[in-house]
Formats: structure tokens, sequence, C-alpha cells
């Protein structure tokens, strides 16, 4: 049923905010001085008036899942401080600091000290000369993407790895981090409908939408927008894969695989999944209980991962609102109990509690000044050391509840503390998610149910040998063998610890020592359904202390999910050692002690505690398909494990995800989501890099309709799609995908442009040495190949033809190449566009009759033209060999160049700084001495 009073919705509208925020430190490397906590604000003056103030917030400390966090100082060692960069306009108004800020510097984008290093302007962008302002919301805006995981002032590494801005720094990344907040911002307020590319053209200026494809598309393919289980996103699934996608097989069905199934087949892809279980879900596990003779009661239990740890921008707490849910907030509230069933002392409970956070404090500032030594101590030996120096151990009451503090430790990292890293355990707190920790009405059950529709899932096929090579992967579960392009293996760390799959050829070493170096821990659960609801009803959690150091994580904490599970259920948590020594309890010995220490609870109160009507009691470290509950940095391990973790083999055959994989979000549901976008957006692009490999390799091989090509390119560049200055482009107007091939023509000597000689970037000299050449001045064509976004990002490029020549070579390091040169790669692509429009027979045709030229003379025009270009190539045997004029460095130009027609000497390639270019008579280009007017 749904809470009452106490859901919210997680999800609203930000309210319009002016405070600068933010990005987190990165994780510490292992090799250099553990820092418990980001460094403070610079210190120097701002140097960019368009940066705006900013604002300390407190960074949480580990997650503690059984209370809610206690308050920080902001003015601590725990703060860190962010900001993002927002137009210094009239359309954006500020707030004045609070005082005690009013003296601290601006910081700019070069002095920020959490900025990627990545983002220091190497260069002033050529896209836009000034921040632009897309709305009046752009901190609040700024926030929003910060729930995503993104940084205000700097690209990702995935960011730049992808290529969404051509300079890295400066006023295009602003602009790129404005667009790219808007459009997450906007999807952010209604995520059950599909948000497309068009809904941004009106708001983003005209000369930054080569910024807002490329933001788009990035948000898109890497799965930070448009995902989950709402009908407008389930829409966009094909029915049936694409024929020529590759195939992707997929081990486990937890979150993570679902997660990549889905988004595999939203692109294409052919997806199996593989799962042993007879059910999906993995560790997320909801299983409904029931009983009861006349008046039968029933109620969701999760058995698994339970709590949605923070719930802003919670990629799970997203797919909740498209299922209509409300979540409920675990509430504030958990008192404690004693051994004799009496609450703790208020007075005691709270200084015990102040006290065991100075202790974190101390433990982080040891690290601190042991360094690189601290990988190699434990958390538990220093929390426990500093306890006995620094606090009375001979109070019984007090020394039982700093034991309470220690299991719900160990319950939050799934490990004992004895094997924690005191240099990294809490590696990942700077990204814990905001917002509150909440429940799922009805279990976590139903995300995987939304998850699983539709999904091609062969249950009971455990996997047990994974071959991957450059041919693809086989897959082997029992006697039967699967065969594909790709694998995503998303077992658990336990699995890959057991080594109960082989990998054929083995994984390389450095994955091997990560496996072996995270730790890998146990929690357990006893679940009760019980008649009635006998327990107070204005909380959702309740703790009990033992005296007994060596069990104190046995039922140490309850969870009341009488609000959310449809029923009155009470689940006990079993964590560190005694979490193992619960896999061997009869279940009916762990139900009795739990019975008892409810009746020492409320008996004494008067009242009565039922007997259960049905129990449960797992064992995930006996379960084959997990052998525990959730990953951890142990001793002699770090943050940097994960990423290993993450790493793929076999030149992009075989991928990872899960929640071990994932270094910002470990240990987490929505952890394991996200890693599994992680890796489609990884496979895809492998994928395409192989297609491009294999077109690059067939274009080698020299194409056998070459004239046939030769002759329908040139109908098509006399009605090219785009055309600027002396470039002309023309592309598959079907298929609107940004990395679509494109053809892309340079003409020089073009008679359409009008003759500037007089002008310094004339190439007037240049072609007067061509036509001593050549006895004829001609007009000159050379190609290339090049994506439909690079060719936008080429339009949007000023400085004229001169700039775009440039940006060709510099940025995309492309060359300049003859029709031959482009091979059967091009070939296929024009093959493709002149089906697409008809050309022989419709715009052939069409354009010979525009100009008053008869079919015969056209046909005739074109056998003079390839007879004349034969003639100049049987006459290289008798010209001697001229003086080599030469181009650019930088402009690269190779292959055959075919001279497609004749043209009276009037003009040349307007506005070109080009250097003399010597061709020798098959269409070669060489270097030689720049030739300039």
């Amino acid at each position: 049923m749904d809470p009452q009073n106490s859901s919210l919705d997680e999800f609203s509208h930000f309210p319009p905010l002016h405070l600068q925020f933010f990005e987190p430190s990165p994780n510490p490397s292992p090799t250099a001085v553990p820092s418990p906590h980001p460094p403070g604000p610079p210190t120097t003056p701002p140097s960019n008036p368009n940066y705006h103030h900013f604002l300390s917030v407190p960074v949480p400390r580990k997650r503690r899942r059984g209370r809610s966090q206690p308050h920080r100082n902001p003015n601590t060692t725990s703060s860190s401080f962010f900001f993002v960069p927002v137009p210094n306009t009239t359309t954006t108004t500020t707030t004045p600091l609070p005082s005690k800020l009013e003296n601290n510097p601006i910081p700019s984008p070069s002095l920020n000290p959490h900025s990627n290093s990545n983002s220091l302007p190497n260069k002033t962008p050529d896209v836009g000369e000034e921040i632009i302002v897309i709305n009046k919301e752009s901190t609040s805006e700024a926030l929003t993407a910060l729930t995503s995981g993104f940084p205000a002032d700097s690209l990702t590494d995935e960011e730049i790895n992808f290529g969404v801005c051509r300079v890295v720094g400066g006023i295009e990344q602003v602009n790129y981090i404005l667009i790219r907040n808007h459009i997450i911002s906007k999807w952010r307020e209604n995520v059950s409908r599909w948000v497309s590319k068009e809904m941004f053209t009106e708001s983003v200026p005209k000369h930054c939408h080569s910024l807002l494809d490329s933001a788009y598309n990035y948000l898109v393919s890497n799965g930070y927008i448009n995902f989950g289980v709402a009908p407008e996103i389930k829409e966009k699934i094909p029915v049936e894969p694409s024929s020529n996608k590759l195939r992707v097989l997929v081990i486990g069905a937890g979150l993570a695989g679902l997660a990549a199934a889905r988004q595999l087949m939203r692109l294409g892809f052919r997806v199996t999944v593989l799962e042993g279980r007879k059910r999906a879900g993995g560790r997320v596990y909801t299983k409904k209980m029931e009983g009861g003779a006349g008046n039968r009661i029933s109620a969701s239990a999760d058995l698994g991962g339970s709590v949605l740890t923070g719930t802003l921008g919670n990629p799970l707490g997203i797919l909740a609102k498209q299922l209509g849910s409300l979540l409920h907030k675990v509430r504030d509230k958990c008192p404690l109990y004693r051994l004799d069933g009496n609450s703790v002392d208020p007075e005691i409970d709270m200084k015990v509690e102040a006290d065991f956070n100075r202790l974190l404090d101390k433990a982080s500032r040891l690290r601190q000044l042991m360094g690189e030594v601290a990988m190699d101590v434990s958390l538990g030996s220093a929390l426990e050391t500093f306890w006995r120096v620094y606090w009375d151990s001979g109070n019984a009451e007090a020394m039982n509840l700093f034991n309470w503090h220690l299991a719900n430790l160990e319950y939050a990292n799934a490990s004992l503390l004895s094997k924690l890293s005191l240099a990294f355990w809490d590696q990942d707190d700077p990204y814990d998610m905001g917002g509150d920790h909440c429940f799922l009405p009805g279990g976590n059950g139903r995300l995987v149910q939304a998850l699983v529709e539709n999904v091609p899932i062969l249950y009971e096929k455990t996997v047990h040998t994974i071959r991957y090579g450059s041919d693809g992967v086989q897959v082997l579960a029992g006697s039967q063998v699967f065969e594909g392009d790709m694998v995503l293996c998303t077992v658990p760390l336990g699995v890959l610890k057991s080594g109960s799959i082989k990998f054929i050829p083995e994984l390389p070493q450095r994955k091997l020592d990560a496996i072996k170096r995270l730790g890998y821990g146990l929690l357990n659960k006893v679940a009760m359904l019980f008649p009635y609801v006998f327990w107070e009803t204005d909380l959702d959690t309740f703790g009990h202390l033992t005296d007994d150091s060596s069990s104190r994580g046995e039922f140490f904490l309850f969870y009341s999910y009488a609000t959310v599970a449809g029923g009155p259920l009470l689940i006990a948590l079993v964590a560190g050692e005694a979490a193992h020594k619960f896999e061997s309890m009869p279940p009916t010995d762990a139900v009795t002690k739990v019975l008892q220490i409810l009746k020492g609870i409320y008996e004494p109160k008067g009242i009565n505690v039922p007997e259960p009507i049905q129990t449960v009691c797992t064992r995930w470290g006996g379960d084959p398909f997990s052998l525990g509950s959730y990953s951890n940095v142990a001793v002699g391990a770090s943050g940097d494990d994960y990423d290993i973790m993450a790493e793929s083999v076999g030149d992009g055959r075989l991928f990872f995800a899960g929640e071990a994989t994932i270094r910002r979000y470990p240990a987490t549901m929505h952890g394991a989501f996200l890693s599994g976008l992680r890796e489609t957006a990884k496979m895809a692009h492998c994928a395409n890099a192989r297609a491009l490999r294999m077109k690059v390799k067939v274009g080698k091989i020299p194409s056998k309709n070459a004239y046939s090509c030769a002759s329908a390119l040139t109908d098509l560049f006399r009605e090219p799609d785009l055309e600027f200055g002396s470039f002309s482009v023309i592309f598959s107007r079907k298929n609107p995908d940004p990395k679509s091939p494109s053809i892309l023509r340079v003409t020089f000597n073009d008679p359409r442009k009008k003759n500037h000689g007089d002008q310094p970037h004339s190439n007037k000299r240049l072609f007067e040495q061509l036509q001593s050449h050549f006895n004829q001045q001609q007009q000159l064509h050379v190609y290339t190949l090049l994506t439909r976004q690079q060719v936008l990002d080429l339009r949007e490029v000023r400085g004229g033809d001169e700039m775009r020549l440039n940006f060709l070579c510099e940025k995309l390091g492309v060359k300049l190449i003859g029709r031959k040169g482009l091979g059967s790669t091009a070939d296929s692509v024009i093959s493709s566009i002149k089906a697409e429009r008809g050309i022989r027979k419709q715009t052939s045709t069409f354009s010979a009759s525009k100009l008053g030229i008869s079919k015969l003379k056209t046909g005739t025009l074109k056998q003079k033209m390839i007879r004349k270009a034969k003639i100049v190539r049987n006459v290289k045997k008798s010209v001697p060999s001229p003086n080599k004029l030469t181009a650019p460095p930088n402009l690269k130009v190779s292959s055959e160049c075919m001279i497609t027609n004749q043209v009276p000497p009037t003009s040349s390639c307007s506005g070109v700084t080009l250097s003399a270019i010597n061709f020798d008579l098959t269409g070669s280009v060489f270097a030689g001495k720049t030739i300039e007017n």
C-alpha cells in the first residue's frame, strides 16, 4: 500500500537557486597520500568576471544505513567547495552571500582545484565568443546535472573521450556544459517522455547547434536521459533487432544485465541474456510472503537490496516515478534498546554517537599522516585502538553502544572492519546520491518486473566457460554453446573470486589482481510476517545492543516494512562476523533468537509478541550465483581496482558490469544499474569502431565499379545537401545518425566563385602554374569521408575556407584525396545515396534539362571528361617532371585526383590560402615549397 504522510516526490522541480556549486574531488590514487576529504577552495583571486560566487557544501560521511546522516558543520574539514559557471548577464540574478563567505575569493575555471586537469583552456575556440544564455535557471540546472554525476566547470573523462567539444576549455566548453545541463533538466521535468533534439533548437543559438548535437548524442548514447520503462521510451525499442547489428550475450539478469540488455535492444543489437537462476533480479529479490487461516495476510519482503540510498538523480528512483510510485522516506527516528529491553539513555546515545564520529575524524587524520602505509592498515584496528586510548572502556553501556555503531558500519560495507582499508574504505563518499534513503512500496522486485518486459532471457543457464577472440565470443552453459560478437559479464564479484567461470584466454593479470584485492562481504536477513503490527508505527527502524563484540551484528537492526510491504512485516539484519555464523545456524534457532529479542523489548511494556505466520532466512553466502552480498575496499585495495574491474578485455569482445565495477557507486543497486548503461555505451562504441576498421580494410580493395560511381558522384554533387564556401557535402537524407558517413568535396578554381585576384588569399598564381603543367586550366575536386557530425562542425568553423582547411587537417587529421582514393567504402555510400534519390533516372535528367543540355550532349560531355583524363595520364611518359609545388605541411592530399571538368581560367578557390600543389600525371600529390599571392 502507499505510505501516508511520509511519501515524497524526490524528483520535483528544483526551485530557482542562485548559488554556485561543484565537483567532488577525484578519488585518491593508491600511490598518493590518502586524503579523507577534498581540499578547500582556492585562494587565488578570480580572473574571469563571468564566474560568480560559490557555496560550501558538507560532503557526507560513509552512509550509515541504520541511522540518518548526522548533521555536519559546513565549515569543518568535511566540506568541499564547488562552483558552476553562470553567464554574467542581465537575465541572471545573484543573491548576496552569507557574511561568512563574503571574503572568500571567487574561483576561476583555470584555478579550481577540483576541475578535471583536461579542462584547462588549450586554445580559444572558434565557435562562440560569448557565454550563451538559454534561460534564467542555469544554476538550478547545474544542480540537476550534479545529481547525474557531472562536474559543473569541467568535462568528465568520458565526455572528453567522446569528443563533445572541439577544444577542451574556454567558452565553447562552458556553452556545451550549459546546453548539457539544460537537456538533463528538461528530461527530469518529465521522465516519462522521450526528449528529442528538436525540443532545443529554438532555445539554443544556431551557432551552438553543433554543441547541441554533441551534448544530446552523448547523453542519449550513454544513458543519462531517455532511459527506463515509461511507455514512450519502451516504444523506441525495435520490435525486431537490426539484421546488420551484432549479437551480444549478457551473462546475468540482475540490474546491471537488465539495464544493459534494454539499452542494447534500443540500439538495435541482437541480445540474449543467460541467467543461472529461475528468476531475474540477481541480488535484488522481493519475495511474496503470505499466510493466515481465515484472514489471508500477505506482504512483499525485499530479501536482497532494499534501500534506495539517496534519490536525487538515482536512476532507480526515476524508474519508480515512471511506474507511478511515490517513494517512502526511511524516517530518522531509530531508537536503540539495551539487553534488558529498556531504551538506551538518550544523552548517552548522543554522546557515544558524537564520540564515534570523532573517531572517524581521527582515523582520517591518521591515514593522512601514514601516507602509503595506510593501505596495509585496517579501519577496524584504528577505531578500536582510538576507543581504548581516548574513551573509557569501563562503561559497559557505552561500550555496547560503540559496538552497535561498529556493526552498523559493517552493515554499510558488508565486511568486517578488520578487513576494510583504512586508506580507501570510504573512497566513494564524495559521490553519494543526494536526498533521503527510501523504500519502494511493493518492493524492488517491481523494478525488476518492469525491466524484464520483452527482454529475451534464458533461465537456468549456468555459465562455466567464456571464450573470446578476434572472431567473436563463445559462452558455454552446461552442454550448450552460445555464440556472439561480444559478451557482457555481470556476475557478482564473489563468483569471479571463486573461479567458477573459466575465461579462455585467461583474464589479464591486472584484472585478476583487482578481483583478488577487492573485498566482498556478507549481509543476511530474517524476514517475519506477523498476524498484526505490534511495534511502533511511527518508525521505520529500531536497534538492539549486545554485550558480546563478536556477535555485535546479530539482529542489531530491525526494519519495519508495514507501511510499504502491504502487511505487518519485520526484517532483522545480520552483519559482520555474525552474518558468516548465521549461514550455518538452523533457521528455527535464528527465528527463536529474534523472537526473544522482540519479546524482551515489548512484553515489559505489556505488548504481546505473536508467533510469525511465515519466516524466511537468507543465505547469500551459500548462494552459488552470488556467494556474498556486495563489494568493499579491503586492506591493500583502492578505488582504482573498481576501474580495473570495469575494463574490457580482448579488443572489445569481453565487457564487465555490476556494482563491483563502478568506482563512484559500489555496493548499491543504482551503481549496478548505471554500470550496465555505461557498458552499453562502450560496446556500441567498440562495435562502430570495429565496423569502421572493416570498412577501411575493405576500402583498400580496388572498386570494380569505379567509373559508374564516379559518374554518380558527379550527378550527386550537382545538388549537394550542404554547401559552404568551396566545400560541398552529400549524405543520406533518411539516416539522421550523426555518425553516418558523408562525402565532402573541396573545389579549387570553382567557376561559380567570383575572382578575387587582388585579395591576399587569391590562388591565381597557383593555378597559373597548374595551367602551365596541364597546358590548360581545369577545375580540381578533392574528397574525403567524414561523419555527418564532423561536417556540421566543419560548417561552423569561422575564418573562411582557410580556417576550414586547417580544421580538417589539424583537428580532424584527414587527408583530401582523389575520387579513386576513396575506395569501395565511398562507393557503397555513393550507391546507397544514389539508390535513395534515383539519381540516374531522375536527378540527372532534371539537372540536364534545367541547364538546357540534352541527354546526348550530357553523355558526350562525360565521355570527353573521361577521355581527357585518360589523355593526361598517358602523357606522363613524355612530359618532363615539373618543379614540385607544395601544399601546406598540414594539408594532406593523396591518392588519385580525377579531373572532372574543364572551366575557363577566370577564378580561383575563394578565400583559401593554399600552397602550390604538385600533381604527377597519375593524380598523386607531393610536397614542395609554399607559393602564395
